[in-house]
């Protein structure tokens, strides 16, 4: 299955976070270890996924606790922004933040999809479209080697989109379509668990886009639900499942 997928698009092989995907599945499993367990499998994706993404570099020196001076290293690009799509990517931003070497901004997304045509609707979006530290300096924009991103005017070199289904696609489009019109360079996208043909679609979106994901199914429903999916994951995590 995974062989017909675009090259851009990652799907893990680890036996654990297979059996983890299998776990979550289960309607058995309770809001408590849905959480733990979209926790860790966005962990297990996202370190794939910014081990291909990102790259080394040195970043002068320092004394380790003995007095021996060694080369920093940090990584490259440094300007990154992660973008979970409300709500249910917000339970997937303590993964990825926690796999990076220093804090970045995090910027929402907030779409929902149309009942009836299953389409995306943007209600929220804090991308700092209109930054004060694009246009003139300021004490904020002082370089900090712990925390480069913090000082960053404009817009990401690497947006980190979070989200976990890609069931449609059409979110995952519309988020994607969203950040280039903001002007980051590259887009990687991490999910739990993705269609095949919403896969295809979004990856289809830009060539700037690579997606990683910790499984696949084939097909969607009339309602747009992956089968045999993970239900309402938003509903899953929050426990507003019947609202």
């Amino acid at each position: 299955m995974a062989s017909a997928l675009p090259a851009n698009v990652h799907v893990s092989q680890h036996p654990c976070l297979k059996a983890k995907l299998s776990q979550l599945r289960s309607q058995s499993t309770g809001t408590r270890d849905v959480q733990s367990l979209v926790h860790e499998i966005a962990s297990m994706v996202g370190y794939e996924a910014l081990a291909s993404g990102l790259e080394t570099k040195e970043d002068g020196t320092d004394t380790s606790p003995l007095n021996y001076t060694y080369t920093r290293t940090t990584i490259s690009p440094t300007l990154i922004s992660l973008v979970p799509i409300l709500r249910s990517g917000l339970s997937m931003v303590p993964a990825l933040s926690s796999l990076l070497p220093f804090p970045v901004p995090v910027h929402h997304l907030g779409l929902y999809r149309e009942k009836t045509t299953l389409q995306p609707v943007e209600y929220y979006n804090n991308l700092p479209y209109h930054s004060q530290s694009s246009t003139a300096p300021s004490a904020t924009n002082t370089p900090n080697p712990l925390n480069p991103s913090h000082h960053a005017p404009g817009p990401a070199e690497l947006a980190i989109i979070v989200d976990p289904i890609i069931a449609t696609g059409a979110t995952a489009c519309a988020a994607i379509e969203t950040l280039r019109d903001w002007g980051v360079k590259r887009i990687i996208m991490v999910s739990v668990l993705g269609s095949e043909a919403g896969l295809k679609r979004a990856a289809g979106e830009w060539e700037g886009v690579e997606i990683w994901v910790g499984g696949v199914d084939q097909e969607v429903d009339a309602r747009g639900m992956i089968k045999p999916g993970l239900g309402d994951v938003g509903d899953r995590l929050y426990l507003t499942i019947g609202k």
